[in-house]
């Protein structure tokens, strides 16, 4: 029998609703572009149009990040090292290694 990986961890994080608002608006604009790339393959798109719509999802991806990560530095790291919970560095180091591949 396999063992069954977990892709997060236990930990959780309340957040303001502002901060909830816009990450959720985020990722629905993203929903709906991988949406619309879809119906693009769909429809036989010509390849580049595909590409460059791809393109698009990648960066807003990427901005996802970036506000993400400025939010978890500046709430949950700030929060635990002034606790003490020095580990927070190491695993924010090991999210930043993933991030950068």
């Amino acid at each position: 029998m396999e063992e069954e990986r977990e892709c997060c961890s236990c930990k959780t994080k309340e957040r303001s609703d502002q901060e909830y608002k816009d990450l959720i608006h985020r990722l629905n604009r993203i929903e709906g572009q991988v949406r619309g790339i879809k119906g693009m393959v769909e429809k036989d798109a010509y390849c580049t149009d595909i590409l460059v719509q791809s393109a698009a999802v990648n960066a807003a991806l990427s901005s996802f990040n970036r506000v993400l990560l400025e939010n978890h530095i500046k709430s949950c790291v700030i929060r635990d090292i002034r606790e003490g919970k020095e580990e927070t560095v190491d695993e924010l180091l090991v999210t930043l290694k993933k991030l950068m591949k």
